[in-house]
C-alpha cells in the first residue's frame, strides 16, 4: 500500500471520491427494491413476501459475505480486488433485469451483496491507508456519503424508473452506473500488490477478543438496527400514521437521505474514530429523537423535521462509529472494514426483524420508532458502562 498523503489537512484524496460513486450505486442497488417489489412480485408471479425477502437476502449476503471476501482478498493487489468485486456486480445485475425466474434473482441478490461487502470492506482499508491518521474519519465519511447520497437520489430514482419502465431498468441503471466507477477503478486505484507475509488473517481476526472492538462493533449494530427499524416503516408510517398521499413517500425518504448526508459530512470533519464529547452528547440525543417522532408522527411537519434530524444523527454516529471501529482494531488493517460492514449490516437485518415482531403485535406502526428508542437507549447504556476515555479521546 502506498503511504499516506500528507498535503493538508483537509486534502482527501480524488480516488476516494471515485469509490464512493461506487459505493453510491451499490447503496442504490441495496435500498431500491423497497420501491421494486410490487413490479418484481406481479411480474414474476410471486407474493409481495416473496418479493420482500430480496431485501433481507441483501442483507444476510452483507453479513456473511464481509469477513470472508475481506480474508480472502487480504492478500490480493487492491486494484484487482477492487475491480474484481465491482466487475461482479455489474453482471449479477445484468443477469437479475434479464431473468423471469425468481430463484436466480434471488440469488443474484446474494451473489451482489456478498461482492458488495468484498468491495466495500478493501474499499474502507484503502481509503484510510490513503490518508494521515487524523484524516481516516474524513476518508470513511466520503465513502458512506455514496451511501446516504443514494437515499437522497439514488432510491427516488430508481422507484421512478420502476414505475415508469418497469423493475428491470432499475437493475439496468445500476449496471451502468457502476461502469464509469470500474474504469476509473482499472486506471487510478493502488497496484500494490500484498506480500504473504505482510498480512495474517487468523491475527488480525484475534483483535475480536478486544473489548473495545466488541464495544464498538455493539454500538454501530445497535444505532444502524434504530435507524433501520424506522427506515422500514417510514413509508408506512407517512401513509397509515400520518396519512399522506403515496406521492409523499419518496419526498420523506429523501428529507431522510438529505439529514443523513450531512450528518456523515459533519461526522467526517468532527471526528477520529473517537468518543468525543460531541458525539456522546448526538448518541444520548438519539433515543430521544425516536421518542418525539414516535409521539409526533400523526402530523406531516413534524415527522418531516424529525426524520431530518434523525437522519443526520443516525448516519452522523454511524459515520464516527465506523471510524471508531478501524481506530480501535487498527491491529487489523485488512480486516476492520469487514468487521464494520458486519456490525452494521447485523443491525440493518435486525432492526427491521424486531420493529415487524413488534407491530404484528400491537398493529401500531408507530411502534417501530419506540422500537428505535429502545435500541438507541441500550446503546446510550453500553456507552455509559465503557471504562472513562483517555484525555485525547475526549
Amino acid at each position: 500500500m502506498p503511504a499516506p498523503v500528507h498535503a493538508g489537512a483537509d486534502f482527501v484524496p480524488v480516488f476516494l471520491y471515485v469509490l464512493g460513486l461506487a459505493v453510491f450505486a451499490q447503496g442504490t442497488s441495496e435500498f431500491m427494491l423497497s420501491g421494486l417489489v410490487p413490479g418484481v412480485a406481479r411480474d414474476l408471479s410471486v407474493s409481495v413476501g416473496a418479493a420482500a425477502s430480496l431485501t433481507s437476502a441483501y442483507a444476510v449476503g452483507m453479513i456473511v459475505g464481509a469477513p470472508v471476501m475481506a480474508a480472502l482478498s487480504a492478500r490480493w493487489p487492491r486494484r484487482r480486488a477492487l475491480a474484481g468485486f465491482l466487475t461482479a456486480f455489474v453482471a449479477v445485475h445484468v443477469v437479475g433485469a434479464v431473468t423471469t425466474d425468481f430463484a436466480v434473482l434471488f440469488g443474484t441478490r446474494i451473489v451482489a451483496a456478498i461482492v458488495n461487502a468484498g468491495f466495500l470492506a478493501v474499499a474502507m482499508s484503502v481509503a484510510t491507508a490513503l490518508v494521515a491518521p487524523a484524516q481516516r474519519a474524513r476518508a470513511t465519511a466520503v465513502l458512506l456519503s455514496g451511501v446516504t447520497l443514494s437515499c437522497v437520489a439514488g432510491v427516488p430514482a430508481g422507484a421512478l424508473l420502476g414505475e415508469w419502465s418497469g423493475w428491470r431498468s432499475a437493475f439496468w441503471a445500476v449496471a451502468l452506473l457502476c461502469l464509469p466507477a470500474l474504469a476509473l477503478v482499472f486506471r487510478s486505484a493502488p497496484a500494490d500488490a500484498a506480500r504473504r507475509h505482510e498480512i495474517s488473517v487468523r491475527r488480525e481476526v484475534r483483535t475480536l477478543k478486544s473489548r473495545a472492538v466488541w464495544s464498538a462493533l455493539m454500538l454501530a449494530a445497535m444505532v444502524n438496527g434504530a435507524t433501520f427499524a424506522t427506515f422500514a416503516y417510514l413509508a408506512v408510517i407517512a401513509t397509515e400514521v400520518t396519512r399522506l398521499p403515496a406521492s409523499a413517500v419518496p419526498g420523506l425518504l429523501a428529507a431522510f437521505g438529505v439529514g443523513a448526508f450531512i450528518g456523515v459530512n459533519i461526522a467526517g470533519r468532527t471526528a477520529a474514530g473517537q468518543l468525543r464529547r460531541g458525539m456522546l452528547l448526538a448518541l444520548w440525543s438519539l433515543p430521544v429523537g425516536w421518542a418525539v417522532m414516535a409521539t409526533t408522527s400523526g402530523e406531516t411537519m413534524p415527522l418531516f423535521l424529525v426524520t431530518v434530524v434523525q437522519g443526520g444523527l443516525s448516519f452522523g454516529i454511524g459515520s464516527t462509529l465506523v471510524s471508531r471501529v478501524m481506530h480501535v482494531a487498527s491491529d487489523a488493517p485488512a480486516m476492520s472494514g469487514s468487521f464494520a460492514t458486519v456490525a452494521l449490516n447485523a443491525g440493518a437485518f435486525l432492526g427491521p426483524l424486531l420493529a415487524g415482531a413488534v407491530t404484528e403485535t400491537t398493529g401500531d406502526y408507530r411502534d417501530a420508532v419506540w422500537v428505535s428508542a429502545a435500541l438507541a437507549t441500550t446503546a446510550v447504556a453500553v456507552v455509559s458502562g465503557l471504562p472513562a476515555t483517555r484525555p485525547a479521546e475526549r
